[in-house]
């Protein structure tokens, strides 16, 4: 797995031996930077198969669109489905950033239960699951080999300043259960057990 930082939030490349997986993009405008830093990591942009993004919080998912139009296929999990369109508005706002919406139509929606089985068909082993507490449409990713990768998930470490929220210790007590080795967050530091 690979870190790439070139705006506000990290995003990871897993490569597989059947293709490779970007999960998040950083904010819309972003393109170049995304360039410059897979070209510094040695990743080919036909290197990526597939996106995924946490959620779909506009510094999540700014360059989907463009990265659709360079051949890489989203990746939809389905309680994602009613929130692809979340940050349109937001883009649509500043018309420098001559935003054009995700295309859900040409992406592929798989569910959680299906996680692990597609991914396995390009060579990852690990699964996405559920974890609403940040968002409706969050979910994370649990790797085989121990990395965890969390989006906007409040860090396990809060969980004690949040007593009244049972969904983020829902989220962590799951997280929990599969043994991580190593959290990486879109805007913390990781976290290693």
């Amino acid at each position: 797995m690979i870190k790439l930082r070139y705006g506000n939030t990290n995003t990871f490349y897993i490569a597989g031996a059947k293709g490779g997986l970007l999960i998040d993009t950083d904010y819309a405008g972003t393109l170049p930077q995304f360039f410059k830093a897979i070209k510094t990591a040695c990743i080919d942009i036909s290197d990526i198969s597939y996106m995924l993004a946490t959620h779909y919080h506009p510094d999540h998912i700014g360059i989907v669109s463009e990265l659709q139009k360079l051949g890489v296929t989203l990746l939809i999990v389905d309680v994602q489905h009613s929130s692809v369109h979340f940050a349109d508005d937001i883009f649509f706002r500043d018309k420098r950033l001559n935003y054009k919406p995700i295309d859900e139509n040409v992406a592929k929606v798989i569910s959680c239960a299906e996680s692990r089985s597609f991914l396995c068909s390009i060579g990852i082993s690990g699964e996405i699951i559920y974890t609403p507490s940040h968002s409706e449409d969050s979910v994370s990713i649990i790797l085989d080999d121990g990395n965890c990768i969390v989006g906007d998930l409040e860090p396990v470490e809060y969980l004690a300043a949040y007593d009244h929220n049972p969904r983020l210790k829902s989220d962590w007590e799951q997280i929990m259960s599969y043994h991580p080795k190593r959290i990486l967050s879109a805007h913390a530091n990781e976290k290693e057990f």
